[in-house]
């Protein structure tokens, strides 16, 4: 099974096109594969080439005013396929849906976006509108 490591040009089109005032949440669900696949073959595990993701993007999200707003640790999946896990969860914030897409079009992010091209076995990266926490579900 191939997994899903980028989006499609018709889906990051609809993405662009869904443009709305204010904060994008991105929840981030990624499995990292046991050895880096790089195309030049360099040697790295999944978790190296994915920290050397995270340093050199940083910089970029950070100027662009992205945040890591929520991190946790996968542990179970209730509802859901069984044979799903995930090494990383967290949400990233976005000042706006302009900011991703100009984190996504910058030549830093894009030799950066490489490592996680490579670390990457699966993931998904699902758009949420940032709501107000409560007490109740729904």
């Amino acid at each position: 099974m191939t997994g899903y490591v980028d989006p499609t040009k018709e889906t990051f089109a609809a993405f662009r096109a869904s443009d709305r005032a204010g904060p994008i949440h991105m929840l981030n669900l990624v499995r990292l594969r046991e050895q880096a696949a790089y195309p030049d073959g360099r040697a790295a595990t999944g978790a190296e080439a994915y920290a050397a993701y995270g340093r050199e993007s940083g910089p970029v999200f950070q100027r662009l005013g992205g945040a890591i707003v929520w991190r946790g640790k996968f542990e179970l999946t209730l509802i859901g396929p069984s044979d799903e896990r995930w090494d990383l969860c967290f949400i990233a914030e976005y000042p706006s849906v302009a900011a991703f897409v100009e984190m996504i079009r910058d030549p830093v992010y894009r030799e950066a976006v490489k490592h996680r091209q490579a670390a990457v076995e699966d993931s998904r990266l699902i758009r949420l509108a940032p709501g107000a926490p409560g007490t109740g579900f729904g």
